[in-house]
């Protein structure tokens, strides 16, 4: 390892691919981020808060918001009992079930919006029940919930089960033989060695989830002020020429990924911290 090190060849290589992962880095993402900004910010501030507080925008930001926290609601759930499930039971369908878990990963969203279209639309069998009993799914409010949960279904579910594969039972067994009870031994042995991991796994599916546009813009129906989240709203000013107000609730989407970026940075320090802990 020293002798590689010592080498001016692979230090010079060393610098090298530094200095490329750079220029790819700032070609790719930097400077498209940079323009966001000036583009949303070139008209002024007072423009920007403007645009970022129309009643559009912030219908526009309150679905997201309500779709982003059904979505890591109904997801943290199923993520504990799944993977709980899965880690510390053996029964039949187990690697069919894990394997199920990812299908959303390859799934394009687009599919995924058709799918519920079809499923919930005037041609499905669940349309005349639907009617009878005024509920309407798609092109509203429920149809967009249940999309943004389909395609963030395997983020807080992975992320335990990544974890607690990792991990034995005898702490529960030990607690089960001293008379714990199920719940009395998730919340005080299995939830704190997990809590990091799935904090991460919350994260990950609201980053998932605020970001989302293909599934949503074929359920949505693109009704103005009623089931336009943050990007679809983008995109309608876009396509109406108001380029200034598209990038500017763009910026406002950036702050909240970025916002997010700074979670998933300090929930992959607690859990490496948490990690070393066990090991010593």
């Amino acid at each position: 390892m020293s002798s590689y090190s010592s080498n001016p060849v692979s230090k010079w290589q060393k610098k090298s691919f530094i200095f490329l992962s750079w220029l790819i880095f700032s070609f790719i993402f930097i400077a498209p981020l940079s323009i966001i900004f000036i583009q949303g910010l070139n008209r002024g501030i007072t423009f920007f808060w403007s645009a970022c507080t129309s009643p559009e925008a912030l219908s526009a930001f309150e679905l997201t918001l309500i779709a982003t926290f059904c979505a890591v609601f109904f997801n943290g759930i199923f993520g504990l009992i799944t993977g709980w499930c899965l880690c510390k039971y053996d029964f039949k369908g187990k690697n069919l079930l894990l394997t199920l878990i990812d299908l959303p990963f390859s799934i394009s969203p687009i599919i995924v919006g058709l799918i519920y279209t079809l499923f919930y639309g005037s041609q499905s069998f669940l349309y005349p029940f639907l009617t009878h009993h005024h509920l309407q799914i798609i092109y509203s409010v429920p149809g967009i919930i249940l999309v943004t949960i389909f395609v963030t279904l395997p983020f807080i579910a992975r992320s335990l089960i990544t974890l607690m594969q990792t991990q034995n039972n005898e702490e529960e067994e030990a607690a089960r033989l001293l008379g714990a009870s199920g719940w009395q031994i998730f919340k005080n042995i299995t939830f704190p060695n997990i809590k990091w991991a799935f904090l991460y796994g919350i994260v990950m599916c609201a980053a998932r989830a605020m970001g989302e546009f293909g599934a949503v813009s074929i359920i949505s129906g693109h009704i103005q002020g009623l089931t336009n989240t943050l990007p679809l709203h983008i995109e309608i000013l876009y396509n109406e020429y108001n380029a200034a107000a598209a990038f500017s609730i763009s910026i406002l989407l950036l702050i909240m990924a970025l916002f997010i970026l700074f979670l998933r940075y300090w929930c992959e320090k607690q859990l490496k911290q948490s990690k070393i802990k066990e090991n010593n």
